[in-house]
């Protein structure tokens, strides 16, 4: 999960595949760490190249979902505004239509509940401990 400070607080980014929002992800390849894979996905989806993982390699491993997919989300910070929604080799087009920085509570309103829980992970790792 990527997030950004603001003078209104906390900002997450969200990508929009057709009506389903969720954080930038992906499979990890193989021989792949999963926190490089994490910055990999980041950057290919989202054009994110400044990462900073000031809450060091936490995560948060959904339920299974679809086919038995469990995601594993990290929590980054970063200053980079600009998003670039890049085009995926393998489907010919971008794999996301749209990106959003929200607060929290609207990102929520717009997830489906398994990413609701990543954002309630996130919120309350943020107010344990704003950063190390």
């Amino acid at each position: 999960m990527v997030i950004r400070e603001t003078g209104e607080g906390w900002r997450v980014l969200l990508l929009r595949a057709y009506n389903y929002w969720d954080c930038p992800k992906g499979v990890v390849e193989p021989g792949e760490d999963p926190l490089a894979a994490a910055r990999r996905e980041v950057l290919e989806e989202a054009g994110i190249e400044e990462l900073e993982f000031r809450w060091g390699e936490e995560f948060f491993e959904t339920a299974p979902y679809s086919k038995n997919k469990v995601a594993r989300y990290y929590l980054a910070a970063t200053g980079q505004i600009a998003v670039k929604l890049s085009v995926n080799e393998e489907l010919g087009r971008p794999e996301h239509q749209e990106f959003r920085w929200l607060g929290f509570e609207d990102a929520a309103k717009l997830a489906v509940p398994r990413v609701g829980a990543v954002l309630e992970w996130a919120r309350e790792r943020l107010t344990r401990s704003p950063s190390p």
